[in-house]
C-alpha cells in the first residue's frame, strides 16, 4: 500500500494515477472536505491559514483543505521553469506538461469571459510595450458565469482543482482520511515502515513501506525534519504586492480574475481585485465601491531566504533585489493603469504578501531527481522539490512533477 500525504496537485495527481493502476492507496489530510462551490461562504474559517513569523510582518497565503490551494487558485495553468528544469536540471517535463495541459483543459478563455477591466489591461499593456496575452486557465467556459470568485473557490464549480482527482482516487478504491494530521514517518533500518498521525485527539499509525509526501512546502519539511531528515533550510514563497485606483464603473470585481497576463524580465502582472486593494484606495477615497477600482497583482521570484523549522515556525525575509523587482514591477503596473484610464492620484499598493510556498526540500539537496529521499520508500511531490523560485504559479510545474513521479513508481518501484 502506498500512503500520500496531502491532497493539494501533487498528492491528488498521484493519488489519482496510482489508484487507477489498481495500487492500493492511502491518503491523509491534515484538513476537511470541502465543496469548492461552497468555499465562499467557508473562506475565512475552513481555508486560508497563516503560520508565518518575521520582523517585517509579511503575510504567506497557504490553504488546508482536501485540494489544497489549488481549491482557492485563481485558475491560472502556465508553464514555469521548463528551460531550467532540462538545462540545469537534466529533467525533461515537456511530455508531462502536454499530458497536463490536455488533463486539464489549459486553454484562453473566449470572448465571452473577457471583461472590460481585461481587456482594458490587455490593451494598455499592449501600449506600454509588452506581449500581453489571455492567461492560460483551468476554468471552464461552459460552466463559468463571471463573478470574481475566483480566489474563494468557485460557486459554479466551474475551475479544475486537486479535489478532483481525489474523487476519481476514491472512485477507484483509495481510501480518503481527512482532518488527520502526520507526525512523522516511521522508519527501520533507513526505510519506511509506517505513518504516524494525530485524528480526533487520537495518536494512530499505518503500516507501509512507501509514503508520498505532498503536504505543501510548510508541512512537508516539518514532517521531513521529524523524520530525522534535514529540510526547510531554504523557502521561496513569490512575493507579491496589489496596485491599483479608481475607474468609475468598470465593474472588474465581478470579472473572471487575472484573465490576462504580461511578462517583464523579473515580474508578471495580471489584473486582480482584491479586497486588500480595495481597502487601501477606500482609506483616501471612502466614496469609491468596489465595482470603480481597477487593480494589477505584480508577482516576483525571490531570492528564498527563509526557513522553516521542526515546530512548523515560517521565517521568511526579503531582499534587496526582491524589493527591487517588485517596485520595478509596481512602476510598470502604474504605467498599464493610467494608460487603461486609472485616475493616477487614486493609485496605491498593498503592503508584500506571499503565496506559493516552496523549496524546503529542493532537487539535489534533499531529493534526487526522482524526488526520493535518503530514507527507503519516502518520496516527495509537492511545491518543497522546486529548486528555483519561479514567480509564476507553480501548479502546472508541481503536477508535471508529480505525474513524472507517479509514473515512475508504477513503471519501477511498485
Amino acid at each position: 500500500m502506498v500512503v500520500i500525504v496531502g491532497t493539494g496537485a501533487g498528492g491528488a495527481i498521484i493519488a489519482m494515477k496510482l489508484s487507477k493502476a489498481n495500487i492500493p492507496v492511502t491518503i491523509i489530510e491534515r484538513g476537511p472536505y470541502i465543496h469548492s462551490k461552497d468555499a465562499y461562504e467557508t473562506y475565512d474559517m475552513k481555508y486560508y491559514d497563516k503560520r508565518f513569523e518575521s520582523e517585517q510582518s509579511l503575510d504567506m497565503l497557504k490553504t488546508t483543505c482536501v485540494g489544497g490551494s489549488t481549491i482557492v487558485a485563481a485558475g491560472n495553468g502556465v508553464r514555469v521553469l521548463e528551460g531550467e528544469f532540462k538545462n540545469q536540471l537534466g529533467i525533461d517535463l515537456s511530455n508531462e506538461y502536454d499530458t497536463i495541459e490536455k488533463l486539464i483543459g489549459i486553454h484562453q478563455m473566449d470572448d465571452e469571459h473577457i471583461g472590460e477591466g481585461t481587456q482594458k489591461f490587455l490593451d494598455a499593456a499592449k501600449e506600454c510595450g509588452f506581449d500581453a496575452i489571455r492567461m492560460p486557465k483551468f476554468i471552464r467556459d461552459e460552466d463559468c458565469n463571471p463573478c470574481g470568485k475566483c480566489s474563494f473557490g468557485c460557486p459554479r464549480d466551474a475551475k479544475w482543482s486537486g479535489k478532483d482527482f481525489v474523487d476519481e482516487a476514491v472512485k477507484n478504491g483509495a481510501e480518503l482520511i481527512e482532518n488527520a494530521e502526520v507526525q512523522k514517518i516511521l522508519t527501520g533500518h533507513k526505510s519506511v515502515t509506517g505513518v504516524e498521525y494525530i485524528q480526533d485527539g487520537q495518536t494512530k499509525t499505518i503500516e507501509t513501506d512507501l509514503v508520498v509526501l505532498a503536504a505543501g512546502a510548510v508541512d512537508s519539511a516539518v514532517i521531513l525534519q521529524k523524520t530525522g531528515i534535514d529540510a526547510g533550510n531554504k523557502l521561496f514563497f513569490d512575493p507579491f504586492v496589489s496596485v491599483g485606483g479608481v475607474l468609475k464603473d468598470i465593474n472588474y470585481n465581478t470579472e473572471v480574475q487575472m484573465n490576462g497576463l504580461a511578462v517583464g524580465k523579473e515580474y508578471i502582472l495580471a489584473p486582480h481585485f482584491s479586497s486588500f486593494i480595495s481597502k487601501y484606495i477606500k482609506e483616501s477615497n471612502p466614496d469609491v465601491e468596489d465595482k470603480d477600482i481597477l487593480s494589477i497583482m505584480v508577482k516576483v521570484s525571490d531570492d528564498m531566504v527563509g526557513s522553516v523549522d521542526i515546530d512548523g515556525n515560517v521565517k521568511k525575509f526579503n531582499t534587496i533585489d526582491d524589493i527591487r523587482r517588485l517596485a520595478q514591477g509596481a512602476a510598470a503596473a502604474g504605467s498599464i493603469l493610467e494608460k487603461a484610464g486609472v485616475d493616477a492620484t487614486t493609485m496605491t499598493s498593498t503592503v508584500f504578501r506571499g503565496a506559493h510556498p516552496g523549496g524546503t526540500a529542493a532537487i539535489g539537496e534533499v531529493v534526487d531527481k526522482n524526488l526520493k529521499t535518503e530514507i527507503n520508500g519516502l518520496y516527495v511531490g509537492d511545491a518543497s522539490v522546486i529548486p528555483i523560485s519561479p514567480g509564476k504559479p507553480p501548479i502546472l510545474l508541481i503536477l508535471a512533477l508529480a505525474e513524472r513521479l507517479a509514473n515512475h513508481l508504477i513503471e519501477e518501484v511498485l
